[in-house]
């Protein structure tokens, strides 16, 4: 292999695919960057077996070839090369990858491309659903927080994608919280389809979506155990999580006595300052919702309150529906909720101090978040 490319392209290639490498494995190849020609580009590709990350890079290929070095080693020396055109030689008897750049020599011994592990790339995709980037990118952004990090449920540290006709909804859920998001697709899928990806693969996903232009184009292999999404110059390949996602409708409240509608942004800066307190008392931070009275308009009140360290109290204007109500949330929970609910009134609903609180946003489309309420006492 001979090749040559900006040390600009490079790095931006490494950075997309370096986040698939495994950072803890007994196959040493997976701590390795896949490095090859591919059609008059250069091919970069990583794995930990979970989620698989391949990148093409603009490049100058003068002879075909492939190997795979050490991620953080090559990754390193990249970035810190100066923005000049570099060259990249591989030794194929000793699986050496000689760098040269500017003033730079290096040599770089890597292991042989052959045990690197096979990332399905848009050549094997087929039946593609396609959805605007930006779509894409912000339901993931509403949802994937909402799935579980404990490893003791495996099938809630995914994300529900549910094809449906020209519906997409994405769903995820800790035993806390849900998030749920819906959205229409430029074309009917072929049939209707469930599959559970890992929430970290669609994080990653999202992050690597940036300011694309064009349509992410997502393809479910026929044995349904892997997803495929692709978009320009990347393909992002993800195992998909084996199981039945719990029945996330029947979580949601149907009906609810108590609707208050609030500033997004107000509200959350509130709820910030109120979990300054609420740290030392298990984030337990009051929401207290009051319809208007007699020369007193309607409020919710945000508050949280720690024996030693003190008290923190927010009356926000808000229009209410229904009777007064109070009920106690984890801050963390609500912070995480209102950073992503994209637009400028947020509702909160509930029935009772007991029961699952539900939050939308107000002139949105398609979007509920529902998180369990804390235990709080009679007295204050």
């Amino acid at each position: 292999m001979r090749v040559s490319c900006l040390q600009e392209n490079l790095a931006r290639g490494l950075g997309v695919v370096s986040r698939a490498v495994a950072t803890r494995s007994t196959l040493p190849v997976l701590s390795n960057i896949y490095v090859g020609t591919d059609a008059g580009r250069l091919k970069l590709a990583a794995t930990n077996l979970e989620i698989g990350i391949t990148c093409w890079v603009g490049a100058k290929v003068e002879e075909e070839g492939a190997t795979t070095v050490p991620a953080r080693i090559f990754g390193d020396l990249v970035s810190q090369s100066p923005p000049e055109r570099i060259e990249l030689e591989l030794n194929v008897r000793g699986q050496e990858l000689r760098y040269h750049c500017a003033q730079i020599e290096s040599t770089i011994k890597g292991i042989d491309a052959s045990e690197f592990p096979i990332i399905p790339t848009a050549e094997e995709r087929g039946g593609d659903i396609t959805i605007p980037p930006d779509l894409l990118k912000e339901m993931i952004g509403q949802v994937a927080f909402a799935a579980a990090t404990d490893e003791s449920r495996p099938i809630l540290t995914g994300v529900l994608m549910d094809f449906h006709e020209d519906q997409l909804t994405l769903a995820a859920a800790d035993g806390f919280r849900l998030s749920v998001r819906t959205a229409h697709l430029e074309a009917p899928v072929a049939q209707k389809m469930r599959v559970i990806v890992p929430a970290r693969a669609l994080n990653e996903l999202a992050r690597i979506i940036g300011d694309q232009e064009a349509p992410v184009e997502i393809t479910v292999t026929p044995n349904r155990n892997q997803v495929l999404f692709h978009l320009e110059n990347v393909d992002v390949a993800s195992q998909l999580i084996e199981g039945n996602f719990p029945d996330y409708k029947q979580i949601i409240p149907k009906n609810t006595q108590t609707r208050a509608v609030v500033d997004t942004a107000t509200f959350l800066k509130a709820v910030r300052r109120a979990y300054i307190f609420a740290r030392d008392v298990a984030n337990i931070v009051r929401i207290a919702i009051g319809a208007e009275k007699e020369l007193q308009p309607s409020q919710l009140t945000v508050s949280a309150e720690a024996a030693e360290v003190g008290d923190n109290v927010e009356v926000l204007p808000a229009q209410v529906e229904g009777p007064a109500m109070e009920i106690a949330f984890n801050a963390k929970y609500l912070i995480d909720i209102l950073s992503v609910i994209g637009t400028a009134k947020t509702a909160v609903e509930t029935n009772s101090s007991s029961s699952p609180g539900v939050i939308r946003p107000v002139a949105g489309d398609g979007f509920t978040h529902v998180v369990m309420p804390m235990h709080i006492g009679s007295n204050r």
